[in-house]
């Protein structure tokens, strides 16, 4: 393959997208990125594709705000038309987001194969919109470049083999980014100077399943409280989730901050304590820190990390939070174990893309 259109939406699929471009650049593939603007991010400016060195998209389409379906439909059409226009050699789509799946039915329809990174990652949750767009995109790549032994073993279950479908293990490009994107962290990031914390705990809470949900919402602010008291815990939160919390008049008794950048998410992830996350990403990328990671849901696509010792899910109950706090408090393991590829999972990929 020559000619590699990738499709992007959201600033994580940016990270990942940068470690294949530069695989890319070094094996004189062209490739051209499309944004479809899925996650309208007022922090993607001109210095955020300097400072992590991304490449400029060269379309945006600038789709957002929408429901799910009239935003996968037109971005379903704008992509088409550039497909049409470009006759790219394959069409690269990361995840598990709506962009995903609009760029892989795009290309499909065009009979332009598809690459998928991030392939074969299961939750079994069918209420959640990216397990829908994930299931659905694996079905219709030509390769699925899968992150883990576990993915693979899910797309075998399926019945892949039967398919006509090119399974490659390739490692998780995230880790390449953490790995890549640590020291420059170091230099960009004053995050650790402002809180002048010299212990704490960081927390993410931002899926729907937790946030609109009062219940949960409120649970998991008891459980953070109560950590609270022995350790701070800090929180970057969305300004719609800070909303809510308002709104149903749920008061945190730890740190809120606003939304932080990759440099300093990489420096509170490298100087915390343990993490306690929603987020798929954070969980993978605890461990790439070497930090114990509790999840605040009822099933993860990483079951290797829940499986070795390294992660541990509570969902929303504050008891098991609290427990699960205690038990991370004097464990000790070994972080050495390759679950994800050491860094070499987008030259992995590339070097594939290269002989397709």
């Amino acid at each position: 393959m020559q000619k590699i259109i990738t499709i992007v939406g959201a600033r994580p699929q940016f990270i990942k997208a940068a470690t294949l471009s530069r695989q890319f650049q070094k094996l004189g593939i062209e490739e051209l990125i499309v944004h479809t603007g899925q996650h309208f991010d007022a922090n993607m400016s001109e210095v955020f594709f300097q400072e992590m060195e991304i490449p400029k998209p060269t379309y945006q389409l600038e789709i957002h705000g929408l429901t799910h379906g009239a935003m996968t439909g037109r971005m379903l059409e704008g992509i088409e038309n550039i497909l049409i226009n470009e006759k790219p050699d394959g069409v690269l789509v990361y995840g598990d987001t709506n962009s995903t799946l609009a760029g892989a039915l795009a290309a499909a329809k065009l009979h332009i194969p598809v690459i998928h990174i991030e392939a074969g990652l299961r939750s079994f949750n069918m209420a959640m919109p990216e397990e829908i767009n994930r299931i659905l995109t694996d079905r219709i790549s030509d390769y699925l470049f899968c992150p883990t032994d576990t993915a693979i073993q899910n797309l075998e279950r399926e019945g892949f083999k039967n398919f006509q479908t090119k399974i490659l293990k390739n490692g998780d490009v995230m880790q390449d980014a953490a790995i890549y994107y640590a020291e420059k962290a170091e230099k960009k990031s004053n995050i650790l100077s402002k809180l002048n914390l010299p212990t704490f705990i960081l927390a993410t809470i931002h899926r729907q399943e937790n946030t609109d949900s009062p219940e949960n919402l409120r649970n998991i602010i008891k459980g953070l409280n109560e950590i609270n008291l022995q350790i701070p815990v800090i929180v970057p939160i969305h300004p719609r989730t800070r909303n809510i919390l308002s709104l149903q008049n749920i008061q945190p008794e730890f740190n809120l901050i606003d939304p932080v950048g990759y440099f300093d998410m990489i420096m509170l992830l490298k100087k915390c304590e343990l993490v306690i996350t929603d987020s798929g990403g954070v969980q993978k990328e605890a461990f790439f820190f070497e930090k114990y990671c509790i999840t605040l849901r009822e099933q993860t696509e990483w079951v290797e990390l829940v499986k070795n010792g390294f992660n541990m899910l509570t969902g929303s109950n504050p008891e098991k939070l609290n427990a699960a706090f205690e038990f991370f408090k004097t464990k000790k393991s070994d972080f050495s174990i390759n679950l994800y590829g050491k860094g070499l999972a987008a030259e992995n990929a590339a070097n594939e893309i290269l002989k397709f």
